[in-house]
């Protein structure tokens, strides 16, 4: 499906469920993208995270049936919360009043998102990517999970404590290594790969990852392949993470609304980091982002 079509469906199938208790991966099969895909294009194409956009219409409408004099546990419950407690704490947290005070307030409204993406000529010519056909790649890395909502945060620091305990007592002063981590780090080049995979409801994997070259996987690392395939790679240049996220906003709101050649494919994507020229925080640092896709044209 067609990227905005698939973030305009993900809004219809919340609208038309919006008193059920529905999941991340209820909207993601009926709007045939992966969850991954979904929550990070949903959160950039709209600003919020798909949890919080449920949460913030339940009680937007939860306001309008108290307006009209319903029972507050009976719009506790048809609105998914377990008891009238949780759903006055989420109510006011939201509308910054309490729901029994609904008479003398005025409530926060919340209307439907629509998608309207107007992008000026010439903005996609402009992104330095190519398209690619890859044969598999096999990866090992170090692995930690991560909530979609605070990930942007959170990851930045996993790389902080891996080369703090991994890296910087031999491996950055040239020193040989002296444990198995150090060693895999070497062998196989780990800290070239940031990627994202095996997405379930919020949670997905991250891997500080390197090429596999074969040897031992030490406790706390895994393989992971993904098939070999076309991928669409954008190159980055500036410092690291800003100019990166940067390019991964473009490529959400820009190429992929525009684009009408290619889909996305599976649930994961690789970051590329410059391990021999400069550092992360140069002004002519280089990385990229590689999408998996697809054709969709016959």
């Amino acid at each position: 499906m067609e990227w905005l079509s698939c973030i305009k469906a993900s809004i219809d199938y919340i609208e038309d469920h919006i008193k059920e208790n529905i999941s991340i991966e209820d909207v993601a099969n009926n709007s045939y993208i992966s969850s991954y895909y979904l929550q990070v294009g949903f959160n950039i194409m709209t600003g919020y995270s798909i949890g919080e956009y449920i949460r913030n219409r339940k009680l937007y409408l939860a306001a309008l049936d108290l307006k009209d004099n319903k029972r507050i546990i009976d719009v506790a419950l048809e609105y998914g919360y377990e008891t009238p407690e949780s759903f006055t704490k989420a109510f006011k947290r939201f509308h910054e009043f309490n729901p029994s005070q609904i008479k003398k307030n005025k409530i926060k409204r919340f209307d439907p998102l629509t998608i309207d993406i107007q992008i000026k000529g010439g903005i996609v010519a402009n992104m330095n990517y190519k398209i690619t056909d890859m044969f598999p790649i096999k990866l090992i890395g170090f692995v930690k999970e991560f909530d979609m909502e605070t990930s942007y945060k959170e990851i930045p620091l996993f790389w902080d404590e891996i080369c703090e305990k991994y890296c910087f007592p031999h491996i950055y002063r040239g020193l040989p290594a002296e444990n198995d981590y150090e060693q895999a780090i070497v062998d196989n080049c780990i800290g070239e790969f940031g990627v994202c995979i095996d997405c379930k409801g919020t949670k997905f994997k991250y891997l500080i990852a390197g090429r596999y070259a074969g040897g031992k996987v030490p406790e706390g690392m895994m393989l992971y392949e993904f098939p070999a395939g076309k991928w669409a790679i954008f190159n980055c240049v500036g410092p690291c993470p800003e100019k990166l996220q940067e390019l991964n906003t473009k490529i959400f709101k820009e190429w992929l609304p525009l684009n009408k050649e290619f889909e996305l494919r599976g649930d994961g994507n690789i970051e590329w980091y410059d391990c021999v020229n400069g550092e992360k925080t140069d002004p002519d640092y280089h990385t990229q982002i590689w999408i998996p896709i697809k054709s969709v044209l016959k």
